[in-house]
């Protein structure tokens, strides 16, 4: 359930698409691309953006975030920043066009609320301020916003302000990072990001959603991987109880085995007897398993059997959700260990012969 969560999390909030320009580039050398991208149908939105690092300072208290510029026109339809607005609004052209957005962590390290000023020492005059040669860049900004996305590393680390605006602290005149896209889907963000290298080559660097948070998607897609694993393997230790079960069993039965041949049984025909034992026992349990499971997730969307504490956790409960893939493969799984549990004790009946079989029982 988590997977879905943080994908819900992070898709609401962020662009399906972003592109950039090895280096910071006008507006107009993404002129071609905004123009390709319009006609394409897959495209609901394209805004540009600007971002750098620099450091925040209210009251007494400091940090280094992220600065990042936006249109406020357009950012509606790429991010979904306009609709996790709690405080405020995002008026980023207000009095002196000189408006802050924060994140809700952020704003509380710094103890700022709407109205407050921000003072923001950019990087640009570092350099020269450390050399005695300058002064550094600093700007204040009016707290015009405070957005709530329930993820820390944007809620704590980044701070939304108009594009000119971050072009003048940043001393780069009217150059940007490059543009951010939505998609009508975000199945299609792999085969856009393809077309779009295509035609355009290594003139941008195109991340899909995933491509931006691939680090936090892999430890998850580990997480999974384990979790199947361990699960495999309990399945697999009760699978040698099926195997000693039929193995005894094929001891007990060994009188009524050599009987079956001596009327005519094949010793395939015994081996599919023992193999369908183990198939049916697999079955059982796997039908058995999956009622439970599906039972215990409807009891934990419904009555929260396993909560979370919510002032540590944005949600009340640990999250669940049903695939199908899974409904599929661990079934499978746990039919195909009990089958290959049940193949030494189907051979070993095999190979009885009727005679022997008879005379000792």
């Amino acid at each position: 359930g988590f997977n879905g969560l943080v994908t819900s999390i992070l898709v609401t909030f962020d662009p399906h698409l972003r592109i950039e320009s090895p280096t910071r580039a006008p507006v107009e050398a993404y002129s071609d691309l905004v123009t390709f991208l319009r006609h394409d149908p897959d495209v609901e939105g394209v805004s540009p953006f600007l971002s750098g690092k620099a450091l925040v300072v209210a009251r007494n208290s400091n940090r280094v975030i992220n600065v990042k510029g936006i249109e406020d026109s357009t950012i509606g339809r790429v991010s979904g920043l306009r609709d996790r607005i709690v405080l405020g609004n995002l008026d980023l052209h207000g009095k002196d066009a000189n408006g802050i957005v924060l994140g809700l962590t952020l704003a509380d390290r710094l103890g700022s609320v709407v109205g407050d000023t921000v003072s923001i020492v950019s990087p640009a005059g570092s350099e020269a301020a450390l050399m005695t040669l300058g002064q550094p860049v600093i700007r204040r900004y009016q707290v015009v916003g405070i957005y709530e996305s329930n993820n820390k590393d944007y809620d704590g680390y980044y701070a939304y302000v108009a594009i000119a605006t971050a072009q003048r602290l940043f001393a780069v005149d009217s150059l940007i990072n490059g543009i951010e896209l939505r998609l009508t889907s975000l199945s299609k963000a792999s085969s856009l990001k393809d077309r779009i290298l295509d035609r355009f080559g290594d003139r941008f660097r195109v991340f899909t959603w995933y491509d931006l948070h691939r680090e936090l998607y892999s430890v998850m897609q580990i997480e999974r991987w384990m979790a199947y694993i361990i699960l495999s393997l309990i399945v697999g230790v009760a699978s040698f109880h099926l195997l000693g079960g039929l193995t005894m069993s094929v001891i007990e039965k060994t009188r009524d085995i050599g009987i079956l041949k001596s009327f005519g049984a094949t010793r395939t025909m015994v081996v599919r007897i023992f193999l369908f034992q183990g198939i049916l026992v697999g079955l059982i349990g796997s039908l058995c398993g999956l009622t439970l499971g599906l039972l215990l997730v409807w009891m934990q969307e419904a009555f929260h059997l396993f909560p979370l504490d919510p002032t540590v956790y944005i949600i009340p409960a640990i999250p669940v959700t049903v695939r199908i893939s899974d409904l599929i493969i661990v079934p499978l799984t746990a039919v195909l260990l009990c089958s290959v549990a049940a193949i030494y004790p189907a051979r070993r009946a095999g190979r009885l012969i009727p005679a022997e079989a008879v005379r000792w029982e």
